[in-house]
């Protein structure tokens, strides 16, 4: 291809950086466009640069590698570099364009460089990326999380999942509504559901609720009851959500 590719390096070690900045230097058809440390500012660099290509440590305080892709509006082709292959390979399995188990080769970053060029060369205009398709490997393997991360423009929001109150569906995304307010989710319920801790119990197909904030459960009519919340919020349940609810509590 006859433009560069542009290059983006996320690692909390600069040592790290350092040593792919030293392998990219002299690799022709390549520009170095910029590094972070972590992945707040990484965040910003992505949707100001709009890199072609990214080596992307996994394990990074505060928000690892896998978070960051969640809230990604531009989505370039990724290198993971990391120190542990307990999931990096599954990741790679599911279309990551390659990765890198520290420490690596320049020859093993030009092979990986090279599947990169092919991928972006014949990238296709389908929403149906590469990115797309990790993330939705990652969203059906069996992990019970323990925070949210969502964004609001270019800062990223973490919302540990103790603070939540409820979730309400929203057409193809969700709404958190936590002690920091509320905050939308490109998610859906059926994510959540599989894997909110077991004190998340979706009431209605519009809701889940964590029970540690009901403070009543009233009959508002004829097989329906209302949820309320110690924030005060009022939650209609199905018949099988207020079953659940009761097997529960």
């Amino acid at each position: 291809m006859d433009r560069k590719i542009k290059v983006l390096i996320v690692d909390d070690e600069i040592l790290a950086r350092e040593l792919i900045k030293n392998y990219l230097s002299g690799v022709p058809g390549i520009e170095l466009a910029g590094e972070c440390e972590n992945g707040f500012d990484a965040l910003k660099a992505v949707q100001d640069i709009k890199p072609d290509l990214v080596f992307l440590d996994i394990q990074m305080p505060k928000v690892d590698g896998f978070e960051l892709l969640e809230v990604l509006d531009h989505k370039p082709e990724i290198i993971f570099t990391t120190a542990y292959d307990q999931y990096a390979i599954k990741a790679f399995e599911h279309n990551a364009v390659d990765y890198l188990l520290k420490p690596f080769s320049k020859a093993r970053l030009e092979q990986a460089l090279d599947k990169a060029r092919k991928r972006i060369a014949h990238k296709p205009a389908s929403p149906a990326t590469a990115i797309g398709q990790l993330q939705q490997h990652l969203d059906e393997a069996d992990k019970i999380i323990d925070r949210v991360v969502t964004r609001m423009g270019s800062k990223i929001i973490i919302i540990p999942v103790g603070t939540i109150h409820y979730i309400e569906a929203q057409d193809d995304y969700v709404m958190v509504y936590s002690d920091a307010g509320r905050h939308l989710k490109e998610k859906t319920m059926k994510y959540f559901e599989r894997h909110l801790p077991s004190n998340f119990i979706r009431i209605h197909r519009s809701y889940i609720v964590n029970v540690d904030q009901i403070a009543s459960i009233e009959l508002y009519e004829k097989d329906t009851h209302l949820v309320s919340l110690k924030d005060g919020a009022k939650l209609r349940t199905s018949q099988e959500g207020y079953k659940k609810l009761r097997d529960l509590l």
